[in-house]
């Protein structure tokens, strides 16, 4: 089993497209790209956490994002383990998934790791954090609070070409970022 770190699909999204200038023409082909993405990488066995804004569902009565399509989605992912954080398209059960997690704390390779969707409910109580929210702004970044500080990893699809990502990955990853800092 591994296990698995993702966040901000925003299935359902057109404007998504536009806001994090993401490489599709179509709703439909973002849609299917990413699912495709995900279960080519993510076995039925395995574990993900999923850090929030899986899908869209409109308030505007745009068409963009219907509250069905969740569960819709949902049931093309191969994987049986998904764990879900709730994000700030999620509130509510805006998007059908209607998770009440918004804080895990996990211990894995060796270290407590916070995870949560915004980079603005980080823990200073934990060094290290995996966020989404951000999209295409940053892949790693530090926060300072008085004389602490935390690492936070944007696990957000634009960071990592649309694939759900490995704490191998991360680590790799964060190794270069600190050594360039």
């Amino acid at each position: 089993m591994h296990i698995w770190f993702t966040s901000d699909y925003h299935l359902n999204h057109f404007n998504i497209i536009r806001y994090t200038n993401r490489p599709f023409q179509t709703l439909d082909e973002m849609n299917n790209t990413i699912i495709h993405n995900f279960n080519e990488r993510v076995k039925e066995d395995d574990l993900v956490f999923f850090l929030g804004d899986f899908c869209f569902k409109s308030g505007s009565g745009r068409g963009e994002g219907e509250p069905d399509k969740a569960i819709k989605f949902r049931k093309q992912l191969i994987c049986k383990n998904i764990i879900f954080i709730e994000g700030n398209h999620d509130k509510g059960g805006k998007n059908s998934l209607k998770t009440p997690i918004r804080k895990i704390i996990i211990h894995h390779g060796g270290k407590d790791i916070c995870l949560v969707h915004s980079p603005d409910n980080i823990d200073y109580n934990y060094h290290f954090h995996i966020v989404g929210h951000v999209h295409n702004k940053w892949q790693f970044k530090r926060f300072q609070k008085d004389n602490r500080f935390v690492d936070c990893c944007n696990v957000g699809i634009e960071q990592w070409n649309y694939y759900p990502v490995t704490w191998n990955e991360i680590n790799q990853q964060y190794s270069m970022w600190l050594k360039q800092r």
